[in-house]
């Protein structure tokens, strides 16, 4: 893996809103700010309101937070169970790791729901890499914070 990443120094760990540490959220939301606003230029509210309603998936590789993705329950923000603020630092890209989070989102979604229906708003640049994980993209693009995206259905 890339910087020398050992498989031994990551943790995966899944958290509630209400679990997660005053410093934790602090740093989960400047973790994705810095992806999806500043690296983006997409200037938009992260502050969503969905947080406090959502499971959190925080990656880290000994102390340091590189990889998060937020599970929100169905009926939240659609019908189905929601993935979304898939997100992995710049610098760790291409190893896996987005696999390896999104498959964990899948299966927590599952295991906490009791479906294996999720709905996404995806980037639409990323169509293929959310195919490779069985969603299927449904209708057309359309513009979310200045960014193409399309909604995307998994249904195992």
């Amino acid at each position: 893996m890339s910087l020398n990443l050992k498989t031994e120094d990551l943790s995966w760990e899944w958290k509630s809103y209400g679990r997660l540490h005053r410093d934790e959220l602090y740093e989960v939301l400047k973790f994705r700010q810095e992806i999806f606003v500043v690296e983006q230029e997409s200037w938009y509210l992260d502050a969503d309101g969905l947080d406090p309603k959502s499971l959190h998936l925080l990656v880290r590789n000994k102390e340091n937070l590189i990889g998060y993705l937020r599970l929100t329950p169905p009926g939240k923000k659609y019908i189905e169970a929601s993935i979304g603020r898939v997100s992995i630092h710049s610098e760790y890209r291409g190893e896996g790791l987005g696999d390896q989070l999104l498959t964990m989102g899948i299966e927590k979604g599952k295991e906490v729901y009791g479906s294996g229906e999720f709905r996404i708003s995806a980037q639409e640049h990323l169509i293929s890499y959310y195919e490779k994980h069985g969603f299927k993209a449904l209708g057309s693009p359309y513009d979310e914070d200045g960014i193409p995206h399309i909604e995307m259905l998994l249904d195992e």
